[in-house]
């Protein structure tokens, strides 16, 4: 695996950031919970804008968001069918804070389309 370091600026500005905000626990949960939706948000647009690489038989789970919750261990599991990063996105967008990853992709999308029909 590679590794990435965070500049030492950024990483003492992270480090405020996420005693601040993070460690209050129901921000961090729907923080995680923003996540998992945008990730659906990407998935629902590429259903949409790339059908062909959507089948039933490969992705027959729907859209959802799950949690389930271990009280033995006091733990929770987010899990959701949506699409994640690849890894330039990951690379990119680690260390960002607060940044809407759907409002990024729909943003991208646009400008795609608007790029393909001035070409025209």
């Amino acid at each position: 695996g590679e590794n990435f370091e965070f500049k030492a600026e950024t990483q003492q500005l992270l480090d405020i950031v996420i005693r601040s905000v993070y460690t209050d626990k129901e921000i961090f949960v729907r923080e995680l919970i923003s996540n998992a939706s945008d990730a659906l948000e990407k998935r629902r647009h590429l259903e949409m804008c790339e059908p062909e690489k959507w089948t039933p038989e490969k992705d027959d789970e729907p859209p959802s968001i799950r949690i389930d919750v271990d009280s033995d261990n006091r733990t929770f599991t987010i899990t959701d069918t949506g699409v994640g990063m690849t890894k330039e996105e990951l690379v990119a967008n680690i260390g960002t804070i607060c940044s809407s990853g759907s409002k990024k992709f729909l943003k991208q999308m646009a400008e795609g389309n608007q790029q393909g029909s001035t070409s025209d």
